[in-house]
């Protein structure tokens, strides 16, 4: 096959999948980010669209307590009777599997249903041919891991119709879970992911004459996995099939993108790549990969003058609109009993984050997988530092004199040096301060320490801007990322003034 590029890049983990005519709708986990469950639109499954999110409002999902990669795990959405369906786990919260249905998928979402006695996770839904309403899921017992069960349930109360049925556990790999069932032709197919979310990750499929079963594993099993090769994209799995208008197939899967020397890191997190699929012999066989279209890289502008955050804004165990406020060309981020971060995935290998920041506050810009892994450049009365925070330690890299005007700044570039090095990491990431066209550099880190192989968990690294406390102002914000890993924002520095006023939203430039 050839190189593959995610269809979704970032941290865009557990894809679902489901078509209502030409259009394709696609939900990934959010995990303690809020909004929650990103919900993207799709009518080729090259190019995709943010629309919004199934759990868009507090009352809806609480992460306050969520932690690093707590919170919303796997979702499903599915579209039937003329309603989409999204069903999903808060770990948060211990309320078990939530369910939410909206006639719009980019409008506003039900507040959900909870079905707490289902414990487990990656739940599923699908309707047989009476109707009747079939969650499958992920099940956890009493002594661990269990395999996947299922219930007949309401949807539309959360009431658990029938007792859970053990319907299978894979084909020998750990962990099976995100299940997905569907009716092609006259079987029922069950696909699931096993073998954990590490490098060892596989999708295998079973089938069985009802959707309860029994199944029988594939013989060509594991149907998708790329461990022990050496393709670029690495732990493939927990997938969604889905047919198109013209019937033909396709699936979405999540993988990673490893860099540096044995054993590699991978930082943007689990991102969502999808191929196209043939039936050979009663089973699916995956045989080309579905690319995003090329396009020139170009800057991302966040429009401080705007009542709205971008769609792409979440925050960390908070809503963005929690802590955040817009005022006069800037907005307003406040800590109040513990830190706060709010900003975007990162989604290219190779980017550059700058801001300008003002207020009494201690907080800047971050690149971060969690707080305790991040590479910070924060503001404190008259100082910027580059702070970089490796587990409970928080080291200042260098630090210098802040005047009013002068702009953070946050860059991954590749990494340099022999490929069996043991000094390669996935990338480095650097920490400096702009200041009338001059960069001062306060300190570079290597990027295995903001990745997911140090970091544990299954997110991947955000880019934002963190308030330790107190309040800040962000009177301008720009990410901005080039395809080819050329110096970013070349003549750009040259063009950074001090601003008259705090009202000056936008960075000038040449």
């Amino acid at each position: 096959m050839s190189e593959q590029h995610p269809v979704i890049p970032g941290f865009h983990p557990d894809p679902s999948i489901c078509r209502v005519g030409n259009d394709y709708y696609l939900v990934n986990s959010s995990f303690e980010y809020a909004p929650g469950v990103p919900i993207f639109h799709s009518t080729d499954l090259s190019s995709w669209t943010l629309i919004g999110h199934a759990l868009s409002r507090p009352g809806q999902l609480d992460v306050s307590t969520a932690g690093s990669s707590g919170g919303i795990f796997a979702a499903t959405i599915r579209h039937h009777d003329g309603r989409f369906w999204m069903i999903t786990t808060n770990w948060a919260d211990n309320g078990g599997q939530l369910i939410s249905w909206a006639e719009d998928p980019a409008g506003e979402w039900s507040d959900p249903v909870r079905i707490p006695s289902a414990i487990g996770i990656d739940p599923d839904l699908a309707w047989d041919a009476d109707g009747t309403c079939l969650m499958t899921y992920a099940g956890f017992g009493p002594n661990g891991g269990e395999g996947i069960v299922q219930s007949a349930i309401d949807p539309m109360t959360g009431e658990v119709l029938t007792e859970r049925r053990w319907l299978w556990s894979g084909a020998g790999g750990k962990f099976p879970e995100g299940p997905h069932l569907y009716q092609v032709g006259e079987w029922w197919y069950l696909l699931v992911a096993e073998g954990g979310t590490e490098r060892g990750h596989a999708v295998t499929i079973a089938r069985g004459p009802s959707p309860q079963g029994p199944f029988d594993g594939c013989p060509a099993n594991p149907i998708l996995t790329r461990r022990g090769s050496d393709d670029p994209v690495q732990s493939t799995g927990h997938s969604d099939l889905v047919q198109g208008p013209d019937g033909t197939w396709a699936i979405v899967y999540h993988g990673v993108r490893a860099r540096g020397s044995s054993p590699e890191w991978h930082v943007l997190g689990r991102e969502t790549f999808a191929d196209q699929v043939e039936w050979a012999d009663g089973w699916p066989r995956i045989t080309s990969h579905i690319d995003p279209p090329s396009a020139a890289a170009g800057p991302t502008l966040w429009s401080l003058g705007s009542a709205d955050l971008p769609a792409d804004w979440v925050g960390q165990e908070c809503f963005p609109e929690q802590v955040m406020s817009p005022g006069d060309g800037a907005w307003t981020l406040a800590a109040g009993e513990r830190p706060v971060f709010v900003g975007r995935r990162q989604e290219h290998l190779v980017m550059t984050v700058r801001a300008r920041l003002s207020g009494e506050g201690v907080g800047g810009i971050s690149v971060r997988i969690d707080p305790r892994h991040a590479l910070e450049v924060e503001r404190d009365g008259g100082r910027a530092r580059a702070v970089w925070a490796i587990g409970e330690v928080r080291h200042v890299l260098g630090e210098h004199d802040l005047t009013d005007g002068d702009v953070l700044e946050l860059a991954s570039r590749a990494s340099e040096g022999h490929e069996f090095s043991t000094s390669r990491g996935p990338d480095t990431l650097t920490a400096a301060l702009l200041r009338h066209g001059q960069r001062i550099e306060l300190g570079a880190i290597d990027g295995r320490y903001v990745s997911t192989e140090v970091a544990g968990g299954m997110t991947g690294r955000m880019v934002g801007v963190a308030c330790q406390s107190g309040t800040l102002s962000i009177d301008a914000f720009e990410y901005r990322a080039e395809s080819d890993g050329t110096e970013l924002f070349d003549g750009w520095v040259e063009g950074v003034v001090a601003p008259e006023s705090a009202s000056d939203a936008a960075f000038s430039t040449r």
